[in-house]
């Protein structure tokens, strides 16, 4: 067996791995599930031109991918999330859906956009 640098002989790796679960297990369940909805978001929002510099990175396809799976996200782990953290979850999903209508040249019918089939129409 060939040893590291380190002179340890594991595999850089195999280290890197462990410690990376050792990371994880300390993240509550509630802080992943933010953290995953607050990156879905985000990139919902940037595909929806809200960058600052604006249509560059606009892709409404991608947009509606990542606000359907925000949505389906938050409304499986709403009852484990707590109302704080759902309310605020919830209000940056229907500010991205808002956004997608409004970028959107053919706008969906009502009920019909990206994640209201699991919160509803968003107007």
């Amino acid at each position: 067996m060939s040893e590291n640098r380190a002179g340890t002989g594991a595999d850089p790796l195999e280290l890197a791995s462990t410690a990376a679960a050792r990371d994880m297990a300390d993240v509550s369940a509630v802080e992943l599930i933010t953290t995953v909805g607050v990156h879905l978001m985000s990139a919902a929002a940037l595909r929806c031109g809200l960058a600052e510099d604006g249509d560059e990175h606009q892709d409404l396809d991608e947009a509606r991918k990542l606000i359907e799976a925000l949505a389906g996200l938050i409304t499986a782990a709403a009852p484990d999330l707590g109302n704080t953290h759902a309310r605020a979850l919830r209000d940056g999903l229907r500010s991205v859906q808002l956004a997608f209508r409004e970028a959107s040249a053919i706008p969906d019918a009502p009920g019909e956009g990206p994640g209201e089939k699991y919160t509803g129409a968003v107007t």
